[in-house]
């Protein structure tokens, strides 16, 4: 199935979510999942360095991928149990970097530069 948007993504993957309802619960289960899901494509990354001199061969991209993917699942519920469409978090991320690119922030630390 072709996803166009961002929003047609979050709700078709909302129709696969099972996980324990209401808030606070679901909202640490899906900032949860996001976590273990950025670890695991942490970890692939890592075993390319490791087992594969820092090239990412077909099988580390597949792998990328399918954990990428996992990892847009968790974001796409944790900012519908927000009460945020990834289009919302798409454009306001967008308006921020462009805030701080026009003002010369973008290097530096923390979120409010």
């Amino acid at each position: 199935m072709e996803v166009k948007y961002l929003n047609d993504y979050q709700n078709l993957a909302s129709k696969t979510a099972k996980f324990p309802a209401g808030n606070p619960t679901g909202l640490v289960y899906t900032a949860l999942g996001l976590n273990g899901e950025a670890g695991e494509y942490a970890e692939v990354i890592k075993k390319m360095i490791r087992d594969d001199g820092g090239k990412l061969t077909p099988e580390r991209r597949t792998k990328c991928l399918k954990e990428l993917g996992d990892a847009l699942w968790y974001l796409s519920q944790c900012a519908r149990l927000a009460g945020f469409t990834l289009q919302d978090v798409a454009e306001h991320n967008i308006e921020k970097l462009s805030d701080r690119a026009e003002r010369g922030k973008i290097h530096g630390d923390g979120d409010d530069r």
